[in-house]
């Protein structure tokens, strides 16, 4: 995989098969993008498992399994942190019907699944949904650098 053209004020996209076998060199992608931009650890971490979740949730939701599709994976270095879009094509997502988890209910009264979007919302600094008919579904998530001293 060619990441070393990766730098500031740039961008790089790179195209998956929608493969478990894809989540590490889109992780190894998107890491590579992160520490170009200056993210502390604790930031690379909240992007890697951002996007680890957002391509299961590609996989086994929009495409409904292994190996139906691809996923568009681009990265945004800019000054002030790090942009990932990842574009799939297929069911349309709508992040509205996905109802927000009750985390104070006991254990046994909440519904299975549900969090993989919260965990992405609370990870990166700005998410956005969109779906464009014959552009499929993209997601579009910022994380910031933090402010040095």
């Amino acid at each position: 995989m060619r990441t070393d053209r990766l730098k500031l004020n740039s961008s790089q996209t790179r195209i998956f098969p929608g493969l478990f076998d894809s989540l590490a060199p889109i992780s190894e992608f998107v890491t590579h993008a992160a520490k170009v931009v200056g993210l502390d650890a604790k930031a690379v971490y909240a992007v890697q498992m951002a996007v680890d979740e957002a391509v299961t949730n590609i996989i086994e939701h929009a495409y409904g399994g292994e190996g139906r599709g691809t996923i568009e994976c681009t990265c945004h270095l800019a000054g002030d942190g790090l942009t990932v879009t990842l574009r799939d094509h297929g069911r349309p997502f709508d992040p509205v019907s996905v109802p927000t988890p009750d985390l104070d209910a006991d254990l046994e009264s909440r519904r299975v699944g549900g969090l993989g979007l919260y965990f992405i919302r609370q990870l990166m600094d700005e998410v956005r949904f969109d779906f464009l008919p014959g552009s499929g579904n993209v997601l579009t998530m910022v994380k910031l650098r933090e402010a040095g001293p």
